[in-house]
């Protein structure tokens, strides 16, 4: 039994690798000699002809690991999906001084301009903090936003009792098990497992993003958008009460906002149910009006890679077992 559980993993894993590319690209925005953005992409193998997905993570996180199951399924799905790293982390670099939500919004539009077709939009999906850079950009670049996802977006007003967790669990130098407790508490779940966010943070960055966070104040973007959204929230978030959870589609409108909860989720959200965050942002996006790129080669060369490592591979694998 344990062979046969190996070995299917081991498939899995050979056929995402055969059909998914993941690039790194250091982006380099027109006019901005000391900006750089640190650009992580999924991709289909061979094929740059995808919808373009802009990923943005939560306060204090990367945008690698935690998305990284995520955008790996959208890419599967057919999408090219950019992880733009904020300033700071990764080899993003950029001035910190004075720092907006404006600012990170030209940040993501400059990622758009460099891999979208020309003409062409993206969908944006911001986790947590995230959410406020993607409907800042839906708001300054209208012309490049197609539709804006929002993963665990909290209430509208936020709770600083919950942001003063958020400063413990990233503070490295407390206890593992305090940590651990804060993380069950604000962040994930019961039955989840925390542990993967005890690492991953950035705490020297909290002040310049939540700095940023104020300009433009939420009261200029929260209550409009251009582009339709998605609420993506989770059952047992504790940021988004749910007695809150009609509250965007209340300010805009059920034909702008469409709700999905998540069960047996809370805040963190993609690394507790990665499948059902991947299948309803895929199922959204479908349900768009149609977008100008064409999809049906991209979708064949897919199939014929998988039926080819399918019927090709696997017997040799077979034979070895």
């Amino acid at each position: 039994m344990k062979l046969i559980i190996i070995f299917v993993a081991v498939w899995i894993t050979l056929v995402r690798s055969t059909v998914v590319q993941r690039d790194r690209v250091l982006v380099k925005p027109p006019g901005k000699s000391n900006v750089t953005l640190d650009v992580i992409i999924d991709k289909p193998k061979d094929d740059e002809s995808g919808e373009v997905i802009v990923m943005l993570p939560s306060s204090q996180r990367g945008s690698d690991e935690d998305f990284d199951p995520v955008a790996e399924r959208i890419a599967l799905a057919g999408y090219r999906v950019l992880r733009p790293q904020p300033r700071g982390i990764g080899q993003s670099r950029g001035s910190m001084e004075n720092l907006t939500l404006h600012t990170l919004a030209d940040d993501v539009a400059a990622v758009i301009q460099e891999f979208a077709a020309s003409g062409h939009q993206a969908v944006v999906v911001g986790h947590a903090f995230g959410h406020y850079v993607a409907r800042v950009t839906d708001l300054d670049y209208p012309e490049l936003v197609r539709g804006v996802v929002l993963v665990a977006a909290s209430r509208f007003g936020g709770d600083s009792k919950l942001s003063a967790k958020l400063d413990n669990i990233a503070d490295g130098t407390l206890p593992h098990e305090e940590r651990l407790a804060l993380l069950y508490d604000a962040f994930f779940a019961p039955g989840n497992d925390a542990t993967v966010w005890l690492t991953g943070w950035y705490p020297s960055l909290r002040n310049f993003y939540r700095n940023a966070s104020r300009t433009p104040p939420n009261t200029a973007w929260w209550p409009v958008s251009n582009a339709p959204i998605l609420d993506l929230q989770a059952a047992d978030d504790p940021w988004r009460p749910r007695n809150t959870s009609q509250e965007l589609r209340d300010a805009l409108g059920a034909d702008k906002v469409t709700i999905k909860t998540i069960e047996h989720a809370s805040h963190a959200l993609l690394p507790e149910q990665p499948k059902q965050v991947t299948d309803a942002i895929v199922a959204w996006i479908k349900a768009l009006p149609s977008s100008a790129v064409s999809y049906t080669n991209k979708d064949s060369s897919g199939m014929i890679v998988l039926c080819t490592f399918v019927f090709v591979y696997i017997p040799q694998l077979l034979f070895l077992i």
